[in-house]
């Protein structure tokens, strides 16, 4: 093993048992499937979150948004300005709080996502029939789990 010249004693050990580097590694692992899908639907992986969360849990403000998307705000302001560009998305002010601006998806919003899941779809059952559908909800669990503790 290669030596930097670093205490090794202070690192956690290989890499390989690094949850951090193992959580990415997955990501990646993971993401490599899905990103050629979305780009020929002609969406990044973020544009996607975004408009996923929104069909999900209907108008939000852009900061609760940016915090379920795990998208950094001057990004989401990137990605909400082409969404709209796209037609995907539409802004309303909050009839509770006028000082609030709301975003929603529009129906070409929804239209995109319903020409999207059945491919997203088949790229999950293809990971699940890999590495089982029972692992594959036991690891969404702990993953689940893990995040609310780190909290």
């Amino acid at each position: 093993m290669a030596t930097t010249g670093h205490d090794t004693r202070l690192l956690p050990g290989s890499t390989l048992r690094s949850l951090p580097i193992a959580l990415l590694r997955a990501r990646e692992s993971i993401m490599s499937r899905f990103r050629p899908m979305l780009a020929a639907h002609g969406l990044t992986e973020q544009q996607w979150r975004v408009i996923r969360i929104l069909d999900e849990h209907g108008s939000l403000d852009a900061s609760h948004l940016a915090r379920l998307a795990f998208i950094l705000s001057p990004s989401l302001t990137r990605i909400l300005a082409f969404l709209e560009r796209e037609g995907m998305i539409h802004s309303t002010t909050d009839p509770h709080d006028r000082r609030r601006t709301l975003l929603g998806l529009t129906p070409q919003g929804v239209a995109k996502i319903g020409a999207v899941a059945p491919d997203s779809a088949r790229i999950y059952r293809l990971i699940e029939e890999r590495f089982g559908h029972d692992r594959t909800e036991a690891l969404l669990d702990l993953l689940n789990e893990l995040a609310e503790q780190a909290d």
